[in-house]
């Protein structure tokens, strides 16, 4: 018979949590995230965006099937708070197309709010970043498995900073990734100083956006030395004209080893990129980008980007909720 411990023994220590992808149907083990769209939008708001809103749900599960015909299995919405996520939708979105879905907290640049939201938010937004992550979004809704910030062109205005520092505070209270919007793919090493240098965010927790815009093999090469993951996401626009440099910038990173940091997405953001609009939309990255890189780079690397990268970029070791303020 085994005697009881005595009373002021120390408790036995317990096994950490396995790191999990926070969905929106619920958590789920990193193996079972499959070929992921590691940016993309179903629902979208923004006075920049005027008449081109996301906002129609019919559109965002068509969008949905197209990209599990294609081959799809997880899409990374990356629609922070106050710009038209539609959260409550997206559970019977995943339901129904079989596509897992992770959602976001989180703040754009100011230019995508009316300063009448952005005063309701207030100065220390970690508080409303943590309780979407823990609680869910909107109080009810489902909970966000990532933190969505955003830089600006070449610099780190006020906000940015602001923001940043609110969602390393998150961070580390949860865990959580942190995807960066690079303003047309700069200021990457701007925003490492800040959220890993100055406030202490580890760097494989940080997720960098957007750097087929900027397609600088230096500080492309700087980003990954550093830790962070690096998203390649969506087709050239008029205003940055570069997939033609993406399978060698990818190669580049790939020969120096930096392979396990690569992620692509969509990043499909207004109506009429949609495909069921006649835009490339989501089935893109699978239908043409996909065989493309495969050209260049193998099909088992390209392979990587699409599932083991993000299966281990969005997985975090989820800390317990707390009531932290709001």
């Amino acid at each position: 018979m085994v005697s009881p411990a005595p009373a002021d023994a120390p408790a036995e220590p317990t096994a950490p949590a396995a790191p999990a992808i926070r969905t929106v149907l619920g958590d789920i083990a990193p193996a079972g995230l499959g070929v992921c769209d590691a940016h993309d939008h179903l629902f979208l708001r923004s006075p920049r965006l005027p008449g081109q809103e996301l906002d129609d749900a019919g559109a965002a599960a068509a969008e949905l099937r197209a990209f599990r015909a294609a081959g799809g299995a997880a899409v990374v919405q990356w629609t922070p708070y106050g710009m038209g996520r539609r959260a409550a939708e997206l559970p019977r979105l995943a339901r129904e197309s079989g596509v897992r879905i992770v959602a976001a907290t989180g703040l754009h640049q100011a230019v995508h709010y009316s300063p009448e939201l952005l005063e309701r938010v207030g100065p220390e937004p970690a508080g409303l970043f943590v309780a979407e992550l823990t609680e869910g979004i909107g109080g009810t809704g489902p909970r966000a498995g990532m933190i969505k910030v955003a830089g600006g062109f070449h610099g780190l205005d006020g906000h940015a900073r602001r923001t940043m520092t609110a969602a390393a505070e998150a961070q580390r209270a949860t865990g959580a990734p942190l995807g960066v919007h690079l303003e047309s793919g700069t200021g990457a090493l701007d925003v490492l100083d800040l959220l890993c240098g100055e406030l202490g965010v580890p760097p494989d927790r940080v997720i960098l956006g957007h750097l087929n815009r900027s397609p600088d093999p230096v500080v492309h090469r700087k980003a990954a030395e550093a830790g962070a993951y690096l998203a390649f996401d969506g087709p050239s626009r008029a205003h940055h004209a570069t997939d033609w440099r993406l399978p060698d910038a990818l190669a580049s990173l790939a020969d120096a080893g930096f392979g396990d940091r690569i992620l692509l997405g969509g990043d499909t953001t207004t109506a009429d990129a949609r495909s069921v609009n006649g835009g490339p939309g989501m089935p893109y990255l699978l239908r043409r980008l996909r065989e493309r890189l495969a050209l260049t780079l193998g099909a088992d690397l390209v392979r990587r980007f699409l599932t083991d990268n993000p299966a281990r970029a969005f997985a975090a070791d989820w800390a317990p909720a707390s009531h932290h303020g709001r």
